[in-house]
């Protein structure tokens, strides 16, 4: 808790860079994705996987997948000290073997400021890199104020029939994130936005819708699908 306070007070909450005020994201080149796929026979060990994808092509140029010990333990609101080590460690190769690959803006498959004390994975790693850093969750993480009751499933259903988003706050009122339905298939579940670092939520929001083909934005499906066909194989 200590650690997560101390690192919590450099999150940028803001836009930070001018691709993120363009209303086209005219500027914005490379956009990475992140994912850790862990293995079902050994929970000590997982592939992470960093991507790079062009933008607004979304094509991939590069990718790093590789299993990495996982040492920490599972532990419900310190995700981010299991996984974002090994995350940093990806970014720092790229960073040594093709910097001018390295990408503007990350998506994270997970939560930022969406968290019980505003720092989830997403903050985590944005701060320990400090890349701009967007979390998108596919399911809420219920803490104070925010819970999966029948006026949430009928905020979502709205948001269907609108495709518009609505804001999640806590109990005094502050929003952590924001919901966003924008898939063309109807039976697809919204998604959980929120703020990492060095991004507004309203660019987050904008870049997240940007970058999906499918339910889940490309740069994460693109981590995540490769990262379990390395533990396939």
């Amino acid at each position: 808790r200590r650690e997560q306070a101390r690192l919590r007070a450099s999150v940028l909450e803001e836009d930070t860079e001018e691709w993120q005020r363009d209303p086209q994201f005219r500027g914005l080149h490379k956009v990475g994705g992140v994912d850790l796929s862990y293995s079902k026979d050994d929970e000590s060990h997982a592939c992470a996987s960093l991507v790079v994808l062009s933008y607004p092509a979304l094509e991939v140029l590069y990718q790093d997948c590789r299993m990495v010990p996982v040492s920490a333990p599972y532990v419900a609101g310190f995700l981010a000290f299991r996984e974002v080590p090994v995350l940093v460690e990806a970014v720092q190769r790229l960073q040594q073997e093709e910097p001018q690959l390295l990408p503007q803006v990350l998506l994270v498959d997970g939560n930022g400021l969406l968290h019980p004390r505003g720092f989830g994975t997403a903050c985590h790693l944005g701060v320990l890199t400090d890349l701009p850093c967007i979390g998108v969750a596919k399911n809420l993480l219920q803490m104070d104020g925010l819970v999966r009751d029948e006026l949430h499933r009928e905020q979502i259903r709205s948001l269907q029939r609108s495709g518009e988003t609505f804001p999640l706050t806590d109990t005094s009122g502050k929003v952590l994130g924001m919901v966003s339905w924008h898939c063309h298939l109807v039976l697809s579940k919204p998604l959980y936005v929120s703020v990492g670092h060095r991004v507004s939520l309203g660019t987050a929001v904008r870049l997240v819708r940007a970058c999906c083909r499918f339910r889940v934005p490309e740069p994460i499906r693109q981590a995540d699908i490769r990262s379990r066909e390395y533990l396939r194989q």
